[in-house]
This record gives structure tokens, sequence and C-alpha cells, in this order.
């Protein structure tokens, strides 16, 4: 009985993960550059090879490994970016991601282009830092400024400040996922422009006026959190049988 206690146990805790993230999901439906999130858990032919080849130990029947990672196969999909006609507005039509430096100097990538300016007039994304240029931070100083479709800036003026650095992923490099939309090659640091798997875009496609929305379907993420709660409810009731089980089994052992 005891391992399928503990079997129950973990199809609830797999359950409870899969509710938390996908109701994430649904709460970060309107967040602009947010991706969606998915559960994912090992099967038993998995485990069974894993275990035969020797890759990694496990307890067969003993529970569900859980591991979460970002299911982000529409992130370049121009379909989710919509006009907004405000100038701090900005969305990537391609591949790359912005550039944002916190107040310790750490960088992150962002497809959030949610922009506004601090009081020096420098451009941010609140809550995270300054959007980066190639020469630094981008100082703007008001709401009459223009950017061009290749990241260029121009002043009130129409002289050329800056260019908005964008910054590709090569394919197989992973990102550490932060909060606010906010991503980060592990063990990068400061040094993000010298990170192995990352590169300047040379071409991108900037929209102003415009910003990427996240790529969550609500209605199936409703039917997914729906289902999930159907499989929690039903391991919690073979949890409670097997309790009833062993309960009944010690009581006739004590006769």
């Amino acid at each position: 009985m005891a391992t399928g206690f503990y079997t129950a146990a973990s199809g609830m805790l797999t359950q409870q993960r899969t509710i938390n993230v996908t109701a994430n999901n649904m709460a970060n439906a309107s967040t602009p550059g947010f991706k969606t999130e998915r559960v994912v858990s090992t099967t038993f032919q998995q485990q069974l090879l894993m275990r035969q080849e020797g890759y990694q130990k496990t307890n067969i029947g003993k529970g569900d490994a859980v591991r979460v990672i970002e299911d982000v196969p529409t992130q370049f999909d121009s379909s989710y970016i919509t006009e907004t006609y405000n100038p701090f507005d900005f969305a990537i039509q391609g591949e790359g991601y912005f550039n944002v430096v916190d107040e310790g100097g750490t960088t992150y990538l962002t497809r959030n282009g949610g922009f506004n300016i601090d009081e020096e007039g420098y451009l941010i994304l609140a809550g995270a830092g300054r959007v980066q240029g190639l020469k630094g931070d981008i100082l703007v100083e008001g709401s009459d400024f223009t950017v061009n479709s290749d990241g260029n800036v121009f002043n009130s003026k129409g002289v050329m400040v800056d260019t908005l650095k964008i910054t590709g992923v090569a394919e197989g490099t992973q990102l550490e996922k932060f909060a606010n939309g906010l991503y980060q090659v592990p063990g990068a640091g400061g040094d993000i422009g010298i990170t192995a798997g990352l590169y300047q875009v040379a071409t991108p496609n900037i929209g102003q006026g415009m910003l990427e929305g996240s790529n969550t379907d609500y209605n199936r993420e409703l039917t997914l959190l729906i289902s999930t709660q159907r499989n929690f409810q039903s391991c919690s009731k073979i949890l409670q049988m097997i309790d009833e089980v062993d309960q009944k089994t010690a009581a006739i052992a004590s006769l």
C-alpha cells in the first residue's frame, strides 16, 4: 500500500503545481510580452529507460518527477502585436529581445516594450530598469522622440541619439525567467553582451506605438485548469481510499 499511497500523493502534488502554473498564465493573459509556462512530468517509460541506461537513478512507481519549462512556440508571431499609438510602446516584429539594466548593473532581456521615462529623461521599463542602446542608457528627455524600424532613436530635433540594443538568442540557449517578463542567461550577470549564445540582431524590425501581448490562450488555459482540478480530485479520492484500506488492515491485524 505504501507505493500506491506515495504515487497518489505525488499525483496530487503534480496536479497542484499544474493548477498554480495555469492560474499564473491566466492572470498574465494581458501582460505585455508574457510567455505561457507548462508543467511537464516524465512518463513511466522514460523513467524506466533512464534507469536501465544508468542516466538517472529513479524510484519506479514511487512518484512523478516534475519540471517546469517555458512553452513559447509563437514568441515571434506578429499576430500578438497591437497598435497603441503610445510613443513609449515598442514591439519587436521578429527575433530578439530588448535589453534592460537595473540599478545594480544587471542586464535582463525582455519582449515587453511597454516603456516610460524616469525623472532624468531616460527610457525605462517600470520595475526593471533603464532600456539599453548601443551606447548605454537611452536619453529621450520627453515624449517627442521617434524610433524607426531599425531601432534608431531620434530626439525632438531629429538628431539620432542612439540605437536600441536588440539581442538575439541562439537556438538551444537556455534562458532563466524572472518576474515581469524578464529573462537572463544563467550566470551572465552584467556581462550579458559577451555571453555565449547571445548576439546582436543586425537588422531588427521595431514598431513604435505598438505592443506585443501575451501568447496565452485564455480559453485553452481555462479548459486545462478545469481538467487539472478534476485530476487533483481523483488523486485525492484515491489517497483517501488507500488510507481507509490501510486503517482497516491495521484494525484486522490487531485482532
